[in-house]
Order: C-alpha cells, then sequence, then structure tokens
C-alpha cells in the first residue's frame, strides 16, 4: 500500500479523508471532532441536526404551529439551533486538528437560512461546506460571504460542468474540491440521471478521469476531486494515488464511520450492520425527493414496494376512456379500471388490502386500513422538511401558495419523521435505514470480528493502513 500523503484541504495539510454528512443524527460534532483529531476532515450533518437541553439531553422536535409554513418556520429554527450546537461540540472535540466542514442538502426544507444561521453563530469554527441533493447554485455565493470553503457534491463530469459554468466560476478562489459521489455505490440519495440506468452500474474510473479533464481545462488543477461511494478497503483503490489522470484525490466515508464508539447512531443499528449481506442495500425510488436513495431493505421499503406492486390505473367515470369501463366497488367508493385489473383489485382487497388512494397519476394502490390512516396523518403534520415534497406536496414557494401543484402521492413516505425516528432508537425495520452498497463488508471484515467497535482514530490508522 503507498504511503496516504497529506493534502492541502480548507487551506490546511489533513490526512486525505473525508467523513461523510449523513443526513439526519447520523453524523454529529462527536464523530466530527473525533474524525478531525484524528487528523482528517469531519462533517458535522446540519439536516435537522440535534440540540441538548442543559442535562445534554437531546431537545425533542415537537411542532406546535397549525399549518405548514408556521411549521417550517419552527423547522429552520430547530436546524439553526442544533446546527450550531454541534458545530461548536465538533471545534471543541478537534482541539485545532484537522478540519471541520458542515454539510445540507440544497433539497431541504430551509437550506438557505440554514446555512446563514449557522455561519453568522460558528465564524471561525466552519473550515467548508459540503452540499448535494439537487443543483446548488448560490452555495459559492454563500460560501464566500462566510469565507468558507465549499465542495458541491455532483455525480457526473457535465453537472459540475454547469455549475462552474453558472455560478461557481464567479467564486473560484473558494472552491475547496469537488465530491464525486458515485450514484450506484454511495448511501443515502444518489445523483443518477434520467439518462443513466439504475440497473447498469458504470465504473467510477473513468467517470472521475472525466471530471478532472473537465476541471483541469477550468485550471481547476489545484483542486482535489473527493471520492465518494463504495470506499472501503484503501488498498482497492491504490492505483488512483499519485495517478495523473486522476489528480489530487480524496477519499470520503460515509458507511464505515457509523459502526465506531463516537458514532451517535443507537446501538441497535450498529448491531444490524455487522449483520448485513450482499444485496440487502436497495437502490430504490420511494424518496419524496423524487431522487434515487440508497437503503437497507428493510420493511419498510418492502411495504413501499408492495404500494407500487398493488397500483392499477382508473376513471372516476365510466365512458370517458374505453378501455376503463369496468367497474369496481372498494367500501364505499366506485371507480372504473381496465377490465384485465378487476381482478386484481378485488384479490388484494380480499388480501386485507382494503383501503384504497389516488395518486397524481390517475392510479389507484390498495394498503391496509391502518396503513392507509398513518399516511394520512403524516400527509397533515407534514413540516416542509424538502423544498418540494411529493408525499405531502408541500413546497416551500410562497408564489405557488407552498404547493408542487400535484397531488400528494401515497406511493411515498415522510422521510423526516422516519430518519428522526431511527436515529433516536426507534425501530430499524419501519423506518429509513440510509447505507452505502458496501456496508455487507462489516460482516466479512476481520477488523469487526467478535463484535469489535472501534474508536474513529483507531478506524483511520486501519484504512491508512489500505484495510
Amino acid at each position: 500500500m503507498k504511503a496516504l500523503n497529506s493534502l492541502n484541504i480548507s487551506g490546511r495539510d489533513v490526512l486525505p479523508l473525508v467523513e461523510g454528512g449523513k443526513g439526519i443524527s447520523a453524523t454529529n460534532g462527536a464523530s466530527a471532532g473525533a474524525w478531525a483529531a484524528a487528523g482528517g476532515v469531519g462533517t458535522v450533518s446540519c439536516v435537522n441536526a440535534d440540540n441538548f437541553d442543559e442535562d445534554g439531553e437531546v431537545i425533542p422536535q415537537i411542532y406546535h404551529g397549525k399549518t405548514r409554513t408556521e411549521r417550517h418556520a419552527e423547522l429552520i429554527q430547530y436546524g439553526i439551533d442544533g446546527g450550531i450546537r454541534q458545530v461548536r461540540d465538533a471545534h471543541d472535540i478537534a482541539g485545532g486538528k484537522g478540519r471541520i466542514h458542515i454539510n445540507v442538502l440544497w433539497e431541504m426544507g430551509g437550506a438557505e437560512p440554514v446555512l446563514e444561521g449557522v455561519l453568522n453563530e460558528t465564524k471561525g469554527l466552519v473550515d467548508g461546506i459540503t452540499c448535494g441533493a439537487g443543483m446548488p447554485y448560490k452555495l459559492s455565493e454563500i460560501a464566500a460571504n462566510h469565507k468558507v470553503f465549499f465542495y458541491p457534491i455532483i455525480s457526473s463530469a457535465r453537472a459540475f460542468g454547469i455549475l462552474w459554468k453558472r455560478a461557481y466560476k464567479n467564486y473560484g478562489e473558494w472552491l475547496g474540491g469537488v465530491v464525486y459521489e458515485d450514484p450506484w455505490l454511495a448511501g443515502g440519495h444518489n445523483g443518477l440521471s434520467n439518462a443513466e440506468d439504475p440497473r447498469a452500474p458504470q465504473e467510477p474510473y473513468p467517470r472521475v478521469a472525466a471530471l478532472r479533464m473537465m476541471m483541469n481545462k477550468f485550471g481547476l488543477e489545484h483542486v482535489p476531486i473527493i471520492m465518494a461511494g463504495g470506499v472501503w478497503y484503501l488498498r482497492d483503490w491504490e492505483h488512483w494515488l499519485d495517478n495523473p489522470e486522476i489528480g489530487l484525490i480524496a477519499f470520503q466515508y460515509g458507511t464505515r464511520p457509523l459502526l465506531t464508539k463516537e458514532s451517535p447512531i443507537p446501538q441497535g443499528w450498529k448491531d444490524r450492520l455487522t449483520a448485513l449481506s450482499e444485496g440487502d442495500i436497495l437502490l430504490h425510488r420511494f424518496s419524496p425527493t423524487g431522487f434515487y436513495s440508497s437503503a437497507v431493505r428493510n420493511d419498510l421499503l418492502r411495504e413501499l414496494e408492495g404500494r407500487s406492486e398493488r397500483q392499477v390505473e382508473f376513471r372516476r367515470k365510466s365512458g370517458v376512456d374505453e378501455l376503463f369501463n369496468t367497474e369496481v366497488v372498494v367500501g364505499k367508493k366506485k371507480y372504473f379500471v381496465k377490465k384485465a385489473d378487476k381482478a386484481s383489485v378485488l384479490s388484494w382487497v380480499e388480501q386485507g388490502f382494503g383501503e384504497s388512494m389516488r395518486t397524481p397519476d390517475d392510479t389507484l394502490i390498495f394498503v391496509e386500513a391502518d396503513n392507509a390512516a398513518s399516511i394520512r396523518t403524516d400527509q397533515k403534520n407534514c413540516m416542509g422538511c424538502l423544498s418540494q415534497c411529493k408525499f405531502s406536496n408541500w413546497s416551500e414557494n410562497p408564489d405557488t401558495n407552498y404547493s408542487t401543484g400535484r397531488g400528494a402521492d401515497p406511493r411515498s413516505f415522510c422521510i423526516q419523521k422516519s430518519l428522526m425516528d431511527i436515529a433516536h432508537g426507534a425501530s430499524l425495520d419501519t423506518n429509513l435505514m440510509f447505507a452505502g452498497h458496501s456496508a455487507f463488508n462489516f460482516a466479512t471484515d476481520p477488523f469487526y470480528s467478535n463484535g469489535f467497535i472501534p474508536s474513529v482514530k483507531e478506524l483511520m490508522e486501519r484504512i491508512i493502513a489500505g484495510d
């Protein structure tokens, strides 16, 4: 294994090892501070970050507003307060070593005010901003105004080219690096384009080499690329080091830091990671963001798969479409479906899926009564955690009356509730459990034998050695 040389990231020479900023409460000040203290780049997730009371207990994010816009304002304030607390904790734990970055999703609700609110109160404590999930054109301007470096997360050279030409070239001195997040390997939300086949993964090397070629054309030879997704044993990536086609390179770890002593996720989640097998991670499109994402295929994802499978096209009246003239009655509701679909509908109802729910695409799904009630409650309680949500039809755009203009989609789910619940000890089976596609390595990597859970420092030493 080649020696892992330090790299200038956010104004300081550090180990080219970056902690991935993992959504709600899966990366916090404790984990980020420990990663920086070990000489790398720690990343505080500022997506609905936890805040603590005087006793060190997590302050529950309870919403009191009667309207979605009122609850949205509460969500933003929770995000700012929690982000400030986590950044300060990370800075204290790091002890002046490494670098501290913060991570936000551009498509999260209130991304700009949360960023501004956190950065205004943490001057000198944050070295960089990592941001993906969308096309964050304003990221460069916000970073430059606060004199911190920015790190866009992209999944193709084309995406970076668009961002650079439209916005980033105006603030190029603050571009600290470009995070290439592999859309077939990374956990969480993935940047698959409509032109790419989710079932036909492409090798990351040529895609990153193409990104480097484009960056060099823009005069960005000095800017590192951060490889994210699928990185486990660094020895497997040795040919990327000192490689002119790749250039300056760092590696981001999202999944492996979950199983450390400093990781904030519950012990049950850590235990489950060691029992995963290859193929247990599903690349799916049930997220209310509309993006593809990767997570453990548990009862929640199976339920979402079932909703979409128990689905038929319908019309509300006969005679509208000659293909939809077969009447079917579900409870007190009458629909008109294709003749071939009536038997399926009656079969689902007989199996206990007796509640029909309309989708924005003129289809019906069939679910159990309790499930239907839960879906409607979650939609009603929406607090606008996304800039646009297909599950609840919320949009943070006041010009559209805070609506996407489409009906709420019961084929999706409330992602904020699910991620909050799993991060704070709720069921691992009925909530979203993000993980990268290499998570099955926990079960076979001898480093984790006999239930061993390393500290962040021990993990980084292992990674540096190539393992």
